[in-house]
């Protein structure tokens, strides 16, 4: 696997995270991220099927949504292949221990881990799972154990996608200005 990119902002992976929330035709969008890779689509339908209905949709919408930072952040991603996600997996296998067990804890461990590819996108990705879906009733739906094993998969999504993205050229993470009005970036 070939070195992290630098981190796309935190708040620019807000920024647009919240716009794919925002957009009614975002559906659509995510369709078409996620036939466009289909192999990370396959990994997500066979590894989110056993957590059951809510969980595996809730999954393949977030890993659409990170697929639409890196698409709107510009530049070229490839096809996400076997070789990226088994790569990804070989990174992302040897740190699982650190984040056991699955109690309050386990989103602080996440954070802690500083080897993580796009780290800003995975602290978005853990404010969705548990502070966002808390807040939003759906903490009843999404157990521990649910939202931990949708951010390994993510975890290991994003890995694949950052190794599979080339920015655009002359960009860097400080190219980005929240625009005015815009709601700050949420703490996790």
């Amino acid at each position: 696997m070939s070195t992290p990119n630098p981190a796309i902002s935190r708040a620019q992976v807000h920024f647009i995270g919240e716009s794919c929330s925002a957009d009614t035709t975002f559906e659509a969008t995510a369709a078409r991220l996620l036939k466009d890779q289909r192999r990370l689509s396959r990994f997500f339908e066979l590894n989110a099927e056993p957590m059951g209905f809510v969980a595996a949709q809730t999954s393949m919408y977030m890993a659409a949504v990170c697929l639409r930072i890196f698409e709107k952040v510009g530049g070229r991603m490839r096809k996400i292949n076997t070789d990226h996600l088994t790569a990804a997996q070989r990174r992302v296998d040897p740190m699982l221990a650190a984040l056991l067990p699955l109690d309050e804890g386990f989103a602080g461990r996440a954070r802690g881990i500083l080897t993580r590819a796009q780290p800003n996108l995975l602290d978005e990705v853990l404010w969705a799972l548990y502070v966002r879906a808390d807040e939003a009733g759906q903490d009843a739906v999404l157990t521990a154990q649910h939202k931990a094993m949708m951010y390994i998969m993510l975890w290991t999504a994003v890995e694949a996608m950052d190794s599979a993205w080339q920015p655009p050229a002359g960009w860097t993470p400080e190219s980005f200005a929240l625009p005015e009005g815009a709601p700050q970036v949420p703490e996790i």
